[in-house]
């Protein structure tokens, strides 16, 4: 856990870092070759830790101490399933037992059952990371590229002898 919440901690003070050197940075300013190697060595390291060490620490932290494995049916409860410890069966519709939500899958009126195993929630907030991180840095890119640009003036409509913008033309 402390590898994964080091990882994220990195992760946001490094996207942190990279935005506040970019609103800085004036666009018309051309950059030095050392400034342009410094920046590509921290993008570089940044796409590393978001692509690879982040989801790796999350895979690693999930398999080892939160045993999330495929023989484990039904979505983990995590710290919301204190409160159930007393016998309780269910959290409102949801059934629980044994620290997990539909520890025997879902049914549907008793015809069929999905089963949900704690390797597939696994697999789905390593892809979400993924995703997370591939629609930031284009938001990065499109913010990096449109910085400086002005955005297009409305036409100043001609003004009466009063003052008041004419609304049509007489």
């Amino acid at each position: 856990m402390t590898a994964f919440v080091f990882a994220l901690v990195l992760a946001v003070a490094l996207t942190g870092a990279i935005a506040w050197w970019g609103l800085r940075h004036p666009p018309n300013m051309n950059l030095t070759w050392g400034e342009a190697f410094v920046a590509a060595l921290v993008v570089f390291g940044w796409m590393i830790v978001i692509f690879g060490v982040l989801p790796n620490q999350w895979l690693q932290w999930s398999d080892g101490p939160l045993r999330w494995r495929s023989d484990k049916i039904g979505i983990p409860a995590g710290p919301l399933g204190w409160p159930l410890t007393n016998g309780n069966k269910y959290l409102g519709f949801i059934p629980f037992d044994k620290g997990t939500f539909w520890p025997h899958g879902i049914t549907f009126f008793g015809r069929g059952r999905i089963t949900f195993t704690a390797q597939d929630l696994r697999d789905i907030v390593a892809a979400l990371i993924y995703v997370v991180a591939l629609v930031g840095l284009i938001i990065g890119w499109l913010a990096w590229q449109a910085r400086g640009k002005a955005k297009p003036a409305t036409p100043e409509l001609p003004s009466s002898a009063y003052g008041r913008p004419l609304v049509r033309n007489v």
